[in-house]
């Protein structure tokens, strides 16, 4: 009986961390320092995203005088955003630290759906509040007519059922695809462009046309008040607008575009792109729940407030849900 070969080989391009033995993915016992880099700082970053949305959630259900429309919306895009640091990071990294190399991998197939599903959600609920600002900026008279509470529950309830539809029809595509293989290859690409197209690409044309009016209608008012105001208080508020939407945008455009576009190229042109790059700029994407309560939040001077009081623990030293936040 010949004598029993073990193969063993280091997988730098995916994995940093172990050794892989017989091209299963066995760990060795010890992690290399490069791993316990990766798991420190992106455990950071899901700590931060966790503990940023956490904040905004308590402060808009605790603080009555955050119990607006507006706020609900911000309130759905938190709970997207929390779920993303609490779920989506500890399986992506996992996925991106120990290579989960074979798509088909029930594990894969969950994290996948936990990915788009959520990321999904927040890019949507992202879009609903731009809608909000919309009427809010550009039709302040009729505004809260057009933005009732009614209205920001349908909009909360679609921006999650089209994500959840969006992941189950993927999935289906997905499945279908195994069974048939080439057969259905035309269907599956047909699906996930669709699923492109839904969950990023129609969104950040919507949310450029709108901010984009947002900021004209701005400007507009701006210099309708410059008789009544100096030119350098005016001058101020229109640097201000402009610089709260490139925020908005372009933060949300940094993380998201790389990704989908490498993707979109990769798709359409059939090249292979390295997965290392690809997880790369998954975790891109995924840094927008992070950064999203900073942007939508921390800019208020009442959500400010909030947290303060929140971080002191003040607010559990008395009834404080009727103050008045500054």
């Amino acid at each position: 009986m010949a004598p029993e070969v073990t193969v063993e080989y280091t997988y730098n391009d995916l994995d940093p961390c172990y050794e892989i033995h017989n091209v299963s993915r066995m760990k060795t016992s010890t992690p290399s320092t490069v791993c316990v880099l990766l798991y420190v700082f992106l455990g950071s970053l899901s700590a931060v995203t966790i503990c940023g949305n956490l904040l905004v959630i308590i402060s808009i259900i605790y603080f009555k005088q955050l119990h607006t429309p507006t706020n609900s919306l911000i309130l759905s895009l938190a709970v997207a955003d929390l779920l993303v640091g609490l779920v989506v990071f500890p399986f992506s990294m996992e996925f991106s630290i120990s290579s989960c190399v074979f798509s088909e991998d029930l594990f894969c197939k969950i994290r996948e759906s936990f990915d788009l599903t959520l990321c999904t959600a927040s890019i949507l609920n992202l879009c609903c509040i731009s809608i909000d600002r919309y009427y809010a900026v550009c039709h302040p008279l009729t505004y809260r007519t057009k933005i009732n509470v009614h209205v920001v529950v349908i909009m909360i309830l679609l921006s999650w059922s089209v994500s959840l539809l969006l992941t189950i029809g993927l999935a289906m595509a997905g499945f279908q695809q195994d069974k048939c293989q080439e057969e259905c290859s035309i269907d599956l690409q047909l699906a996930i462009i669709l699923g492109l197209l839904c969950s990023f690409y129609l969104p950040v044309i919507l949310m450029l046309c709108i901010y984009l009016k947002i900021f004209l209608v701005a400007q507009r008012q701006v210099r309708s008040i410059q008789d009544t105001k100096s030119g350098a208080t005016a001058s101020k508020m229109e640097r201000k607008a402009t610089k709260t939407l490139a925020t908005v945008m372009g933060v949300f455009l940094m993380c998201w575009s790389p990704f989908c576009l490498c993707f979109s190229f990769q798709l359409l042109n059939h090249v292979s792109v390295p997965v290392a790059v690809i997880e790369s700029l998954g975790w891109l994407t995924r840094s927008n729940s992070m950064l999203n309560p900073f942007i939508y939040a921390f800019f208020y001077r009442w959500f400010r407030s909030a947290f303060k009081m929140i971080i002191s623990r003040k607010i559990f030293q008395g009834d404080f849900s009727n103050s008045k936040l500054l």
